[in-house]
Formats: structure tokens, sequence, C-alpha cells
């Protein structure tokens, strides 16, 4: 009995000690995909504009960045990428249009789809123009919909000066009285 104890817990202990070399060099193989992330500035741009990208979380200096969008790849560096990021720049090509995943190289891995960049032609119009006339504010001035104050405001407007007519009356009536 004593036999068959020790020959099983003999068999359990090397199934254990066999799977333990693979449970222990998978890690150490595996390469973090989840920690690279690439922001792309402006996240959205024309056809034949420059874009500035930034990467972080690869170990390093070097590194490149790559997209169907960029007519190449373009070239990342840096302070130890790990703590800091990794810039470079790009050029979007002529005749695309979409939205297009980033593709990084650092480590000396690939890491696709940390970042993407929309790319569409855009029409600039101001954020916030100023109302002095002219320029991209004609646009806007002929959407306006505001108007001056209505029926319902000169009505308010004349009960209150009513009431302060006779506010001021009645004040002149009663320094009168008392003098």
């Amino acid at each position: 009995m004593r036999r068959g104890t020790l020959t099983l817990r003999g068999i359990a202990g090397a199934a254990v000690l066999a799977a333990l070399p693979v449970v222990v060099t998978t890690p150490a193989h595996a390469h973090d995909e989840g920690k690279v992330h690439a922001t792309v500035t402006p996240s959205s741009a024309d056809p034949g504009a420059k874009v500035e990208i930034s990467v972080t979380g690869c170990d390093g200096t070097t590194g490149s960045a790559g997209s169907g969008a960029f007519t190449g790849d373009a070239k990342l560096t840096g302070r130890d990428g790990d703590k800091y990021a990794l810039n470079g720049s790009a050029k979007i090509r002529d005749g695309v249009e979409g939205s297009y995943d980033v593709t990084v190289i650092c480590d000396g891995h690939p890491h696709q789809g940390v970042g993407t960049v929309q790319v569409g032609r855009h029409q600039q119009e101001p954020v916030s123009p100023v109302r002095a006339g002219g320029g991209g504010t004609a646009q806007l001035a002929a959407h306006s919909q505001e108007t001056g104050p209505g029926t319902r405001h000169a009505v308010i407007g004349l009960v209150l000066a009513g009431v302060a007519a006779v506010a001021v009356a009645f004040r002149s009536v009663r320094r009168r009285r008392s003098e």
C-alpha cells in the first residue's frame, strides 16, 4: 500500500516538474502587447498633411511607426521609451481616405493596431469667430437665428418702466409732505 502511494506521489511530482519549465519560460518569451500605445496628432488629417506620432510603452530609444495612410515609415526617437515617449513624424499619402491602423516596431517586435489615424478632406471653419463681419463669419451670420426683443419683452419693459415712474412719483409726493 505504501508503494502505491509513493508511486502516485512520484508521478504527480514528475508532472509538476515537467510543467514547471513551460510555466516559467512562457512569460519570459511572451511580449506584452498591451503596453505600447501610439497617439497621432492631429488624429484626423487631410491627404498631404504632416502628422506627429508619439509612442509610449517601448523599451529603448528608437523604433518606427507605419500605416497604410503614411507615405513611408516614421522613424521614432527619444529617451528610454519605457519612461518617456518616442516621437516622430509622417506625411499622409495623397488619394487616401478613411480610418487607418498604426503599427509600431520597437523592442524588436511589431505592435499592430496600437493607434489610429483618420484621413479625409476637412473644411476649415472658425471655431469661435469674432462678430466683426467678413471672412468666415459671413456663413455663420446667414445661419444665425438671433432676433431683437419680441412683443413679450416690450410689454415687460413697459410694465417695469411704469412701476419705476410710480415709485419716483410716490417718493416725490412723500418728500413734499415731510417738508
